[in-house]
């Protein structure tokens, strides 16, 4: 395997839908005939693939197909996807939480796993004793976690309550005694769910930073599944794209980032109309709008250190109005940013097709998700001649290698300009 710690062959997981238990005696009988006469399983052709916004009249799904990979070691691995791509399940694999139903894993080294809160922990047990339970579970003696014990317990911040049942402990406190145990304890592999969405941003920066140090400085395997694009882009080398269960592509951090967005929400960042379907009225229609960079290509997602534009391409129709393009910049959350017009100039009344960028520059917008409404508007006479609520979608992601503070958790705000400071010693 050379430098490999993980190989993952054909890896596939089937569930079946609506039950406790993945199969009945008559499914296995059916199975085992078909197997003793040489023949595939029944099941795996009726079996739909894991596209959980469509049925599909199966019981069958399958949640992983015919995914394969290598990790190599010291590789910080995102793995990325919509909800129900099949990302849990995978690291629950790799955990051995749950078997595969085809395919094989080979991995190299002691896996340190935290799926959800309080997975490993016996709740009557204290918080001393799963932490030795958790080390004795990764085959470490008595004196190795000793060694390791007021590490893990000075990072978790819960010396107070090390000797109070877990079961007491609220959910915060459970991710932090269980990330700390997952990652000081003597593993090759850490395999981490977005389960560090339960903590407090404190307690986030000091879990990436450990693992940062665990991948750069120990030559650990991180494996990282989360929603957080600024996270996965700041701290893995790779990333894996699954989608519906099967792997989409994998490579370079930032180009699967890049195709993740465009795919995810290539309706959204490039919004395009022919014909009849142009939104406007018989003064002026709009054909297009988009997000772009400063060299005019569109963009998936932005990044908060560089500018980007949102260019609007519409037809005026009719002399005589004098049709401005405007947009509203709202948050996820529907909270405003700003509204921007274009002035007002008579070049904007003439017949044809207009080509219009609004640009934002860098260090403005802040990391998020944010909606743009574009509308056409005449001022004089008042004449809105569209209006699309919706007309991209975009999210801005930050490189936190790049932020000249030392501070890196999420700054609060809607935006976030790069302001002048004059510093003096009196």
């Amino acid at each position: 395997m050379g430098n490999t710690v993980i190989r993952i062959e054909h890896l596939s997981k089937q569930y079946r839908l609506g039950l406790v238990s993945t199969k009945t005696v008559s499914h296995d009988l059916n199975r085992w005939w078909h197997r003793i006469r040489g023949k595939s399983d029944p099941y795996e052709r009726i079996t739909g693939t894991n596209d959980r916004t469509t049925s599909q009249g199966s019981n069958y799904v399958w949640s992983l197909k015919d995914v394969s990979f290598d990790v190599q070691q010291g590789d910080v691995l995102g793995i990325i996807g919509k909800n129900g791509a099949g990302k849990s399940t995978l690291l629950k694999i790799l955990s051995k939480v749950t078997a595969p139903t085809k395919g094989s894993i080979s991995i190299r080294g002691r896996v340190a796993s935290l799926l959800e809160v309080g997975t490993g922990f016996h709740p009557e047990l204290s918080g001393r004793d799963n932490i030795f339970l958790n080390g004795a579970i990764l085959g470490m003696s008595k004196s190795e976690i000793r060694k390791k014990f007021d590490e893990i317990v000075d990072f978790s911040g819960v010396e107070k309550y090390i000797e109070t049942p877990v079961k007491r402990y609220s959910s915060g406190m459970y991710v932090r005694l269980a990330f700390a145990v997952a990652a000081h304890l003597e593993s090759e592999i850490l395999v981490v769910d977005e389960v560090l969405a339960v903590g407090d941003a404190e307690f986030q920066k000091k879990c990436m930073g450990k693992m940062e140090q665990a991948s750069k400085g120990e030559g650990r395997t991180v494996l990282f599944v989360s929603h957080n694009m600024t996270a996965v882009n700041s701290l893995c080398n790779k990333a894996v794209y699954l989608n519906n269960g099967m792997l989409h592509s994998m490579g370079n951090t930032r180009a699967i980032l890049d195709e993740y967005m465009r795919t995810e929400y290539k309706k959204k960042t490039h919004t395009e109309y022919t014909g009849d379907e142009r939104p406007g009225d018989s003064i002026a229609k709009l054909h297009s709008a988009r997000i772009i960079n400063a060299s005019g290509h569109s963009l998936n997602y932005s990044d908060i250190h560089s500018e980007m534009g949102i260019e609007i391409k519409y037809e005026v129709l009719k002399d005589g109005y004098c049709p401005v393009p405007n947009i509203h910049l709202h948050t996820a959350t529907n909270v405003c940013v700003f509204v921007s017009a274009a002035p007002t100039r008579s070049d904007l009344k003439k017949q044809g097709v207009h080509n219009t960028i609004v640009w934002i520059p860098a260090n403005f917008l802040n990391q998020g998700t944010y909606v743009v409404k574009v509308a056409l508007t005449t001022m004089q006479p008042m004449l809105v001649h569209c209006s699309l609520k919706e007309a991209l979608i975009f999210e801005v992601i930050e490189d936190l290698s790049a932020r000249e503070s030392e501070y890196l958790q999420h700054l609060p705000g809607i935006i976030r300009p790069t302001l002048q400071w004059t510093c003096n010693q009196n």
